[in-house]
């Protein structure tokens, strides 16, 4: 499975000790040119202390694309629609200044949302009407990411998809290994009803942890292996399969990646690769 280096993007939670530069460094010493940036690291803002034109200067000095701005924080949720829509444009100028091609939309995630599902389907699609004017205005694509945890608001690809054909707008779905396997869509339906042009992105990282599925979090999330239980590299064939020709970013989230060294990180980016480009 002949996957171009070019389609590999690494999402900035893999290096959460590395400023930009150094982490930019990395990624192309990894061989690749793309970045997800995020706005949940140490710093809280997208661009650490640095400022969006100094931003742009060091992406022109190492040959960087930015993908996405990570993300948009429960965007589903409508008690407050003013400072939804604060939140959004602020990322949304920011994505802007800095060529960000788009910026990422999470649901709302808690024990705590008392909202029917119908509720909760009714509110997304609101938001995602709400919300569509900004992202014309700045020229940037928004992509729906469902998050597959059983407190999610939005768990599936599908529903997402259907969800965003209603709103009439041209956002696109990520979609995420992890959360697919969590929300556990049945092959045949998701195969057929997937529409592969409206995924903007796939998020890839690898499970090995033994304990019950519905207790896995962001903590079990590490790079790929031959023995993810996630099935990531089976994943990506079927999307392959089905025609997904877009880019792949990986996106580990385990508090281990505190410990790892530059060299540990480009190991595992450079061995997650190989076993992706692997026959099967």
């Amino acid at each position: 499975m002949a996957i171009a280096l070019d389609r590999f993007c690494i999402n900035r939670k893999i290096a959460p000790n590395l400023d930009l530069e150094r982490f930019f460094q990395l990624v192309k010493k990894c061989g690749l040119n793309k970045v997800e940036l995020r706005n949940d690291m140490p710093s809280g803002k997208v661009t650490d202390d640095l400022s969006n034109e100094q931003l742009n200067a060091l992406a022109a000095k190492y040959g960087i694309e930015i993908i996405t701005i990570n993300a948009l924080g429960m965007f589903n949720l409508l008690d407050n629609q003013e400072t939804l829509l604060g939140n959004a444009q602020a990322l949304l100028t920011q994505a802007q200044a800095i060529h960000s091609k788009a910026l990422v939309l999470c649901p709302h995630c808690s024990k705590d949302d008392r909202r029917s599902d119908e509720q909760k389907q009714q509110d997304t699609l609101a938001a995602l009407q709400l919300l569509a004017p900004l992202f014309q205005r700045y020229g940037v694509e928004g992509y729906v990411e469902p998050l597959g945890f059983g407190i999610s608001s939005l768990r599936s690809s599908l529903l997402s998809q259907a969800i965003i054909r209603d709103a009439g707008a041209p956002y696109k779905i990520v979609l995420d290994t992890f959360h697919h396997y969590l929300s556990a869509p049945a092959q045949q339906e998701f195969d057929a009803q997937i529409q592969i042009d409206r995924i903007g992105l796939v998020h890839l990282s690898g499970v090995e942890d033994p304990r019950a599925k519905e207790t896995l979090g962001d903590e079990e999330r590490i790079m790929l292996s031959e023995r993810d239980r996630l099935e990531s590299k089976k994943q990506v064939q079927n999307l392959e399969r089905l025609g997904y020709r877009g880019i792949y970013a990986f996106e580990p989230f385990s508090s281990q990646l505190n410990g790892w060294t530059e060299a540990d990180i480009e190991r595992e980016v450079r061995q997650s690769i190989a076993l992706l480009q692997a026959a099967p």
